[in-house]
């Protein structure tokens, strides 16, 4: 047991900072994988305006409030893999929603179909108010 918390404090020590710098990629079982990126870094990638923004919220959450530009395709829609066809697979996609949970799901189904995507880790509660 002491070896066991002698490896874990030594691993923390050695990687811990490292991990914690790095951006957060998410890879599900099946190695399909996109990348969460707080705030900050959702808006300097926003800059490239070829990266297409989409908030995955239902349409009343959207005409409540959604960020500039973005394209609302609401992930529990059932015609979602039929929306997201009209998207360029060329083009990096950035994904939004309210908490980050619904845009994490939509992530994962852009992944599985080829697409570069970014998720806003904690969604659009996070977003600055304008």
């Amino acid at each position: 047991m002491k070896k066991l918390i002698l490896l874990f404090s030594l691993l923390t020590v050695c990687f811990g900072k490292s991990y914690a710098s790095r951006m957060d990629w998410v890879t599900s079982p099946d190695s399909v994988s996109f990348q969460n990126l707080s705030v900050s870094d959702f808006q300097k990638l926003l800059a490239d305006t070829t990266v297409q923004l989409i908030d995955v919220r239902t349409p009343a959450e959207f005409e409540a409030g959604h960020i500039p530009r973005a394209l609302n395709i609401d992930v529990k829609e059932v015609n979602f893999e039929k929306n997201i066809k009209t998207l360029d697979p060329s083009r990096p996609v950035a994904v939004y929603c309210r908490s980050g949970v619904r845009s994490r799901k939509a992530a994962r189904k852009l992944a599985e179909k080829g697409f570069q995507v970014y998720n806003l880790d904690k969604g659009f509660l996070g977003w600055p108010k304008h």
